[in-house]
């Protein structure tokens, strides 16, 4: 459903039918849209019905899981979309069974985000989010490890120790940090920020804003941006934090519904929310950097004329503000690794050895 067409489902399907029939092994059990098993809202009604058609059984019934998704395609919400591959409904297929006690599970997502609420119906004896009609012991594995503290799995990939993480060296010099966004980018600006760890840094502090409780956010292009921006506005004047860190979601969340009045409404809310921002920013003889790491919003249709819901690869800007007039950027190359030593470059900091980037700053 993401990176992919919106309706690529049934090709997936369609070559893994004579795969296991090649080797003799598997049946395809159960197939449900992310939007059901790889929440990361703590929309537990709906993961909850994923658990309960891998678990009980419970859903559609189906005698064939490509037919299923088809048929998925031709449905009609009370929006007025059709049910794509993100919104296939938890569908059980006749021939599989359902994961019993003592089973073996793979989740082979790498991924951490999206796999961790479902990972934690299986694993988790204190899981709360619905009631289980049983907890069972599973040998749970996950191709990387989603959450340090989840308990009861294996690790397929263990996670590289990073050192000299951009929070950790704005730490070492006993600086204070703000990590700001929106549940849905929460954890790119916390967890993947700080490499793949949990922990919080000392001087750093987090303010989670909830995103909205709606199904897609075409219906709320705006989502929590100016919640956001007012949070981090009020943070940046109050002049305790050394950096921020911030992330929008609306261009990417919007952009992946392939609605483009919405992604319009998205991208000037953004517009507007960064403007307020930078105002903040620059009154408090701050910089501020712009950027992404990757395109959405910027391509909503496909040649054919269809919607285009992946991201992109287009480049992406690079904006620095209020560092005044004597440098100039890089005008070739430029890659996210270089963000970190570009900051510290803009703060009269040395990037430490372990950061392979450089500098995108030119005097």
């Amino acid at each position: 459903g993401r990176d992919v067409p919106p309706a690529s489902g049934v090709e997936y399907n369609e070559e893994r039918a004579p795969n296991m029939k090649e080797i003799g092994v598997g049946e395809i059990a159960t197939v449900m849209g992310r939007f059901y098993a790889m929440d990361r809202d703590n929309m537990w009604d709906r993961v909850g019905m994923a658990y309960n058609a891998m678990v009980n059984g419970e859903g559609i019934k189906t005698d064939d899981a490509v037919e299923a998704v088809k048929k998925s395609y031709e449905t009609i919400d009370g929006d007025g979309k059709h049910l794509t591959d993100e919104f296939v409904m938890p569908t059980v297929c006749s021939k599989g069974e359902s994961i019993s006690e003592n089973d073996s599970v793979i989740f082979f997502n790498f991924r951490p985000d999206r796999a961790r609420e479902i990972t934690r119906t299986f694993v988790d004896p204190d899981f709360k989010g619905f009631e289980r009609k049983a907890f069972f012991p599973l040998y749970y594995v996950c191709m990387t490890q989603y959450d340090a503290e989840m308990p009861n799995v294996h690790v397929a990939f263990k996670p590289e120790t990073l050192v000299n993480t951009m929070g950790e060296v704005i730490s070492k010099h006993g600086l204070k940090q703000l990590r700001i966004a929106e549940t849905q980018k929460y954890a790119h600006v916390t967890f993947f920020f700080n490499g793949g760890e949990e922990k919080v840094y000392p001087g750093e502090d987090r303010v989670l804003i909830d995103s909205p409780k709606i199904s897609t956010f075409d219906l709320k292009p705006e989502m929590s941006a100016y919640e956001v921006c007012d949070a981090a506005c009020e943070r940046v004047l109050s002049d305790k934090y050394d950096v921020v860190i911030l992330n929008y979601a609306n261009c990417d969340m919007v952009g992946h519904t392939g609605v483009f009045d919405a992604a319009v409404k998205a991208v000037e809310t953004v517009d507007e929310c960064v403007g307020k921002l930078a105002d903040a920013t620059l009154k408090m003889n701050g910089v501020i950097l712009i950027t992404a790491d990757h395109g959405n919003a910027d391509k909503m249709y496909e040649d054919d004329g269809s919607p285009f819901t992946a991201h992109t690869t287009n480049p992406v800007p690079l904006i620095v503000a209020g560092y005044g007039t004597d440098f100039k950027l890089k005008e070739k190359g430029g890659r996210l690794c270089d963000l970190s030593p570009t900051m510290l470059d803009i703060m009269g900091i040395e990037k430490p050895k372990e950061m392979t980037g450089e500098s995108l700053i030119e005097r």
